[in-house]
């Protein structure tokens, strides 16, 4: 094999890795948020990363796992709860990558399950240089009601921009 034909190839096994790593650092959101495990959640993010959600913008790992540990999301999890996180669409650009996927809220009500939420999620990631892998920078969530934002972010994602491009 050429030179050039296995820097191709290595290339290219590059970013099929770090499209597997990233959707599986994706994944992880919602046993971890599910099982309550507010550490490992805070981990997904980089020290100074956010989650803006429509009602809740939080900054930092602290203010994650605090999240977590609500008394609002404790009762979640007695309730019963999943998160489903959605197949993510993943352009990679070196460290950096963005990706957009849908995520369900679930939730058990009266001997039943019910959709709660279902959301638009864009996702804007970099590569650690601890050897952790990839971590959230910023993850945007919009529910999809019907308001233009949620469907453009998703437009967005697709195309590898920024949420608000």
């Amino acid at each position: 094999m050429s030179e050039d034909r296995l820097a191709a190839v290595e290339t290219r096994l590059r970013r099929l890795e770090d499209e597997r790593d990233i959707a599986r650092m994706m994944a992880s959101y919602g046993p971890l948020v599910d099982g309550g495990d507010a550490d490992g959640v805070a981990a997904l993010w980089a020290q100074d990363g956010v989650y803006d959600i429509d009602e809740l913008f939080l900054a930092g790992r602290e203010q994650i796992g605090e999240m977590v540990r609500s008394a609002a999301h404790r009762g979640w999890i007695r309730q019963g709860c999943a998160h489903v996180v959605g197949p993510p669409h993943i352009t990679v650009d070196g460290d950096e990558a963005v990706a957009v996927c849908h995520s369900l809220m679930v939730v058990h009500e009266e001997g039943r399950y019910v959709v709660r939420r279902a959301t638009a999620n864009h996702w804007l990631l970099r590569r650690t240089d601890s050897g952790s892998g990839w971590q959230v920078v910023t993850r945007t969530n919009r529910i999809l009601d019907g308001r233009p934002e949620s469907p453009a972010l998703l437009a967005r994602g697709v195309r590898g921009e920024p949420a608000g491009a």
